[in-house]
């Protein structure tokens, strides 16, 4: 819509008007940055603190391709690099590609291996490249999401190369073009149920912590250029197309949602939506929102209750960030909110954002309670970009954290843990316990460790965790340095929904 000119015939009332709106706006902003300009020296012990690990043209990973048995085990080393630099920066979630366009880092009955894992499509690098970083996440106390994406198939000339072995070419009318790309087609009924094949798949043979959907959505201001007249002039029912189109992605949603829920309720089921909602009260998304530019309606999602996170991609600055990242959290139903940040605007070619932007947004997401970030993506923690990862690691991310838990789902913590035993051995201290009950009986609890100098062992504050999501009931700590030895241990079990149970202390 067009804003009309000032040919000088305004209202007092209408100047008064845009001059209270403009002051609501100031107002709003000003208190915004009051928040972000205070240092939140506290450390929360529950916060999501996940990485975006693109596996799409080896991005950030894979670098070498598993040609041979030696190259094979330098993908896996690298890989393992990635790990156990996140772990020391105290990141508790992987978000790894799991589906790229078409294919796949998995062994998969329905979709081809990735062909950046071995230089050819459908080749097999000698390993399962999802199993291998699910445990490999799980040894350092991480979680790990199958990170999906779902609607674009990729470029003409993308799928051709993938040939017998395309979704083009195994599927009966879900796909469609748009321009110069392959897609599914949203429309179709059919869509839903291979998507949820592929998630099948996934939930079924791996132990996955969550799925996030990327792409869940219509193409950009795609208008009446997508090719789905016929299926809106026999589906749409009278509503708008834009409407008719919002549905159609909703009920897939709430079909996958479904779906994996009934294989395993305890996987987080989530998306990374479009950044900007819609328009707030507070500010303007100037036209480019989820709602409207790609026919998205995650926060009836998270009313609904089809949703357990939500990663919107808000690879924004001041006030296109903040305003829309309080709107989010206002919205979610009690469902965790954890921004995906602009990590890659740091490179001076992209947007030569300073370091300074990014540690302002962890303050203001937590002073605004929201559920923790994301970092897209891993490849400027990794390079220390403007000194990203060195600012996480020895300032936001100095200690542990736990992911909060979803309580909508299980709100029933395990049960303590009991008869812990401590023996102090020449350089290690071996912890031992009596295993804690769950009221889920499909999996055993996990445990948290946590050491001090003073008795009790305080287990509110993050900075006496030493470990996490530990199985079995024997925990062997080597510390560092002797001299950092902790005097005091205390264990507490956790469930697969990040419910923690009460503590078993060391006898005195």
């Amino acid at each position: 819509m067009k804003t009309p000119k000032n040919n000088g015939t305004f209202t007092n009332f209408a100047i008064i008007k845009n001059i209270k709106h403009t002051m609501k706006r100031v107002t709003t902003i000003f208190f915004i940055l009051l928040f972000v300009l205070i240092n939140v020296s506290a450390q929360p012990k529950r916060e999501i603190r996940a990485a975006w690990l693109t596996t799409a043209y080896g991005l950030d990973w894979p670098r070498t391709r598993a040609t041979s048995p030696d190259k094979m085990r330098k993908q896996q080393a690298d890989l393992l690099t990635i790990l156990d630099k996140l772990k020391a920066a105290n990141f508790n979630t992987v978000l790894f590609q799991t589906r790229s366009r078409d294919d796949v880092f998995y062994y998969s009955k329905i979709e081809p291996m990735n062909q950046y894992l071995t230089d050819k499509i459908a080749g097999d690098p000698g390993y399962d490249p999802l199993a291998f970083v699910i445990n490999e996440c799980h040894k350092r106390g991480m979680e790990c999401y199958a990170w999906v994406v779902a609607i674009p198939l990729g470029s003409k000339r993308h799928v051709a190369s993938l040939g017998k072995h395309s979704a083009l070419y195994h599927t009966s009318g879900i796909c469609t073009t748009y321009k110069t790309e392959y897609f599914l087609n949203p429309a179709k009924p059919n869509t839903k149920i291979y998507l949820m094949d592929i998630c099948r798949e996934i939930t079924e043979n791996y132990d996955i912590d969550g799925v996030v959907f990327d792409y869940l959505r219509y193409p950009e201001y795609c208008g009446n250029r997508f090719p789905d007249g016929a299926d809106y002039k026999k589906y749409g029912g009278g509503r708008s197309i834009l409407e008719w189109r919002r549905d159609n992605i909703t009920e897939i949603v709430r079909y996958l949602y479904n779906g994996i829920k009934a294989i395993k309720p305890w996987v987080k089921v989530c998306s990374c939506p479009v950044g900007k909602y819609r328009d707030t009260s507070r500010y303007t998304s100037h036209g480019w929102n989820a709602f409207y530019t790609v026919c998205q309606d995650p926060e009836r999602w998270m009313r609904e209750g089809i949703q357990d996170q939500i990663f919107p991609m808000m690879y924004f600055r001041g006030d296109n960030f903040y305003p829309f990242a309080l709107d989010w959290y206002e919205q979610s139903n009690g469902r965790h909110i954890a921004p995906a940040l602009g990590t890659y605007f740091l490179l001076p070619q992209e947007g030569n954002w300073s370091f300074d932007d990014i540690m302002r947004q962890i303050n203001f997401i937590r002073a605004n309670k929201l559920a923790g970030e994301s970092h897209f993506r891993l490849e400027f923690l990794m390079k220390n970009t403007k000194g990203i990862y060195d600012g996480l690691a020895n300032d936001k991310y100095i200690y542990p954290a736990l992911q909060p838990p979803t309580t909508w789902l299980d709100s029933i913590p395990p049960t303590a843990p009991y008869d812990l035993q401590v023996k102090h051995e020449e350089d290690n201290i071996t912890l031992t316990w009596k295993a804690s009950r769950d009221n889920d009986q499909r999996n055993a609890p996990m445990y948290i460790i946590y050491a001090s100098d003073t008795y009790p062992v305080d287990t509110t504050k993050p900075e006496n965790i030493i470990a996490q999501r530990v199985p079995g009931t024997t925990y062997i700590y080597m510390p560092i340095e002797s001299w950092k030895t902790k005097n005091y241990f205390a264990v507490t079990a956790i469930d697969r929904y990040g419910n923690e149970g009460k503590a078993v202390q060391e006898k005195m």
